[in-house]
């Protein structure tokens, strides 16, 4: 994928801007997840389970919304050389590629970039409206590929079709799944997945977040801060 903006380090994996989208929803035994399990090959969190995400292309800037992020999402999202609805459409078309689950509403769309003609075959164009950034966090040095993810809530009633229909999705994620909140740190997950499900957790309890938590990795000493 083309990277929309890459910050380099010395001697360093460059550091490429990401999107991930926490797909929930609500059930009788309580809130779930969909989660996903990388291959063993892959360079980055082998085998482990993970949410739907990955860089942002280059066309993801060129992609019009059908609706676009809120507030205070987009303030939160400000100040960066990625625009937040940038990051709202590489999150919308990770998740399509990688669950076949689509966000979006019926709408036309003349000639949509190559990597969204699945997506616009469909009828639809992308509905950023009802994402919440809930994370932000910048892979440490010396991993075989960083990223500054920003992380997205969103509910499953915004999916046009069957959310348990996976038979679109490609092959990056396996065992695609729902799986329960208090059932989900049964898998194999990553440090930073555990945290943000943390979050997560906190949300779907109604909970109230004190400024958006944001791990940053991006200078020589690791630093925790909150975007308000």
């Amino acid at each position: 994928m083309d990277s929309a903006q890459v910050t380099e380090r010395p001697a360093d994996t460059p550091v490429r801007p990401a999107a991930t989208v926490v797909l929930t929803r609500a059930r009788a035994g309580g809130p779930e997840v969909l989660m996903g399990q990388r291959g063993a090959g892959a360079a980055f969190m082998p085998s482990k389970y993970v949410f739907p995400g990955g860089a942002v292309d280059r066309a993801d800037a060129a992609v019009p919304l059908v609706a676009p992020l809120g507030e205070p999402c987009r303030s939160r999202l400000a100040g960066t050389d990625i625009a937040p609805d940038t990051l709202a459409a590489a999150a919308i078309r990770e998740l399509f590629e990688e669950t076949g689950l689509a966000l979006g509403q019926p709408a036309t769309w003349a000639d949509p970039p190559a990597d969204w003609q699945s997506f616009a075959a469909r009828g639809l164009r992308p509905d950023a409206s009802g994402f919440r950034f809930i994370f932000r966090a910048i892979t440490p040095p010396g991993r075989p590929r960083r990223f500054d993810a920003r992380f997205f809530l969103a509910d499953a009633s915004a999916v046009q079709g069957d959310v348990e229909d996976f038979s679109a999705a490609c092959d990056e994620l396996s065992h695609l799944h729902w799986i329960s909140l208090a059932e989900v740190r049964r898998l194999d997950l990553p440090f930073i997945t555990e945290v943000v499900l943390s979050e997560v957790a906190l949300l779907m309890r109604g909970g109230q977040q004190p400024g958006v938590p944001f791990f940053d990795n991006s200078g020589t000493r690791p630093t925790f801060r909150r975007i308000t």
